[in-house]
């Protein structure tokens, strides 16, 4: 490294880490706005608001990243822009690419903290403040519901086509681990009714790999006219095939945005292999993931050559012209989902046009470049 290289480095990552902390902070008052009132309602007090807020916050770094990495660079390069020093740097004869290696090698790292945070820290967060928030929950319905309607998903519903097996539950207890109201189905190949379970309660036994079913009756069927057999009541069964995960049951339709990264691929998995359209925006937010990993440095190509080209204007408005670019990714993002959802383009391609859209303005800023 030499002096230009240290001077460079000092000016970007001093405003790079204003950038952060101030990004950092906004995320707080929007969590704090979001989430404060319906927290103080559940009982959350001092500690458990702060706990809330450090396992939340780490969520949003992967986001904050290439935001705070564009405003900084487009800020300091603009700095130095104004003062000459690039100008003078290349009428030293120091060509672009060495002016900025600085930037690429902190680019290079940020990628591999990108990638780090979305498959590490990210789903941690995620899975953590929601198992929090519901902790809080359970508390809060304790002082006036029964157990078995603490936590309680209603109506829930499952489609294990690979083993067919249909299930539906009253209700399921996040608190007690257990469905109540169950109906459990299973089918031949032409989805005809062989027998049907129906308990009071069940529940998953990690211990034994298996469903233990309660105060229930096992009906037989006749496949091909749907006559009824059979009826056989039992104080407990346990189903030692049954492997279905309850909580992979239960996140059928929350919003992709919503769950983790290993949520997502476990959901992801169920849905392709029933052939559900339901795992296009799942498949869609998984490899957007994966594809983030190189916002930086396409975040880099965008602003050297943004930065470094017009008129020598207020810093201020590299920050607007970041807006503005944003709001493209953003544009791009939708329309490529979009795209996914009609069946024009495959997941992973979706997720990746943003990136691609974006890469092509660096190329084009870069070809415009003297």
């Amino acid at each position: 490294m030499n002096t230009f290289d240290r001077h460079l480095l000092r000016e970007w990552l001093q405003i790079l880490g204003l950038v952060l902390a101030a990004t950092c902070g906004l995320l707080v008052v929007q969590v704090l706005y979001d989430d404060f009132r319906s927290l103080r309602e559940l009982g959350a007090r001092g500690w458990v608001l702060w706990r809330y807020l450090g396992v939340t916050m780490p969520s949003f770094l992967a986001v904050v990243l290439p935001l705070a990495l564009l405003i900084s660079l487009l800020y300091a390069l603009g700095k130095l822009h104004r003062a000459n020093e690039l100008t003078a740097m290349r009428a030293a004869g120091v060509g672009f690419l060495r002016l900025t290696a600085p930037i690429w090698a902190v680019g290079t790292l940020c990628c591999g903290l990108s990638w780090w945070l979305n498959t590490t820290i990210v789903p941690w967060s995620v899975e953590q403040s929601r198992s929090l928030r519901d902790e809080l929950q359970f508390h809060h319905d304790a002082a006036s519901l029964p157990t078995d309607r603490i936590g309680a998903a209603y109506s829930v519903a499952f489609d294990n086509q690979r083993a067919r097996r249909l299930w539906f539950f009253n209700r399921y207890s996040r608190f007690t681990h257990r469905a109540y109201g169950v109906t459990v189905s299973e089918l031949d190949a032409r989805r005809h009714e062989l027998t049907r379970l129906i308990a009071t309660e069940a529940w998953y036994d990690a211990a034994r790999h298996g469903w233990v079913f309660k105060e229930g009756r096992e009906l037989t069927f006749d496949p091909a006219t749907g006559e009824l057999l059979g009826s056989k009541p039992f104080a407990e069964r346990f189903a030692g095939n049954y492997d279905e995960d309850p909580q992979l049951m239960l996140l059928i339709d929350r919003r992709p945005i919503d769950l983790s990264q290993h949520e997502l691929r476990d959901l992801i998995g169920y849905l392709e292999a029933e052939h559900s359209p339901k795992a296009v925006p799942y498949s869609v937010r998984y490899f957007s993931l994966m594809a983030d990993a190189l916002g930086p440095l396409i975040v880099i190509a965008i602003a050297i050559p943004f930065a470094v080209t017009g008129v020598r204007v207020n810093p201020a408005v590299g920050v607007s012209k970041s807006i503005g670019l944003f709001f493209l990714y953003y544009v791009l993002a939708n329309f490529a989902a979009s795209l996914a959802t009609k069946q024009l383009v495959d997941p992973a391609t979706a997720a990746w046009l943003p990136n691609i859209g974006m890469a092509g303005l660096a190329l084009w800023f870069f070809a415009r470049l003297r």
